[in-house]
């Protein structure tokens, strides 16, 4: 819920924002690393041992924007000020990370560097306003958010088939993957819901995609217990014969007897007969 006493942009937002206050103080609330990394031009590093002398030397009425990591600290911070007695603060909604920049991208960032992509799509309202409820950007659908998941990401974790099947239809990147290296795919598994594997499948999610440690989504449903998740995976073509990196497969992990029968089955199925002569 957004607090009255300071404004939460979105990074169009944030783009018109500080483009009509260019005397704004811009404060970034990330580590010193991150910052000397890349950062906004003209930004200074928020943190604990120079709050108080920005608080007590800068113009009450100087405009104030803040942002973090993914837009949680900047909050606190934006409170802090607000209730220093600035009159125009402001926070960056998904933080850093919902700005949507390259790796390459290094150093001070200008407005240009940044700003909202021309894609010329006007998204349904009910898209927009959930994502915008979500903490990401209405302009930007296929920016990631929290931990890297993208908004498809969320609405698979979430079971949102509405917002599912909207940024299906917008065309929003299906190999993305999350801070973990998990796709789509693996999150919709989360949910638990098996029409929700088909359609990201049918729209081309990769199947066998394994994230950071080698595992699939096949390897986690049979982990978890999920038979039905198991079941679908290997009725859509998952490989239940891919190990990780530790040399564990989906059969391995098999964490009912259900998912043990099933993957089971795959695999004397997928083993191939030995050949005989004549």
């Amino acid at each position: 819920m957004s607090d009255p006493r300071w404004t939460r942009l979105t990074t169009a937002q944030a783009h018109a924002w500080l483009s009509e206050r260019p005397d704004a103080l811009v404060l970034d609330a990330r580590e010193a690393a991150h910052h000397l990394a890349a950062h906004l031009d003209g930004s200074l590093r928020l943190h604990r041992d120079n709050h108080e002398t920005l608080l007590t030397t800068t113009p009450r009425r100087r405009p104030v924007f803040i942002y973090c990591h993914h837009g949680h600290a900047s909050q606190t911070w934006a409170g802090m000020f607000s209730d220093f007695g600035f009159v125009d603060v402001a926070d960056l909604v998904g933080g850093w990370a919902a700005l949507g920049l390259r790796p390459e991208q290094r150093g001070p960032l200008s407005l240009a560097d940044w700003g909202p992509s021309p894609s010329g799509v006007v998204l349904p309202p009910a898209l927009a306003d959930w994502l915008q409820s979500q903490g990401f950007d209405p302009a930007r659908p296929d920016t990631p958010g929290v931990h890297g998941n993208t908004p498809l990401m969320h609405a698979a974790w979430r079971g949102q088939r509405d917002m599912l099947d909207q940024l299906l239809a917008l065309k929003v990147p299906l190999d993305a993957v999350n801070g973990d290296g998990n796709n789509a795919l693996w999150l919709a598994c989360v949910h638990g819901e098996p029409e929700a594997i088909r359609t990201l499948a049918a729209h081309g999610v990769p199947l066998d995609h394994t994230n950071f440690t080698g595992a699939t989504a096949l390897m986690y449903a049979a982990s978890s217990g999920k038979a039905g998740m198991v079941a679908t995976l290997l009725s859509l073509g998952a490989n239940p014969r891919l190990v990780t990196q530790d040399d564990f497969s989906a059969l391995d992990m098999a964490a009912s007897l259900d998912c043990l029968q099933l993957l089971r089955a795959a695999t004397r199925a997928r083993t191939p007969s030995p050949e005989t002569t004549p």
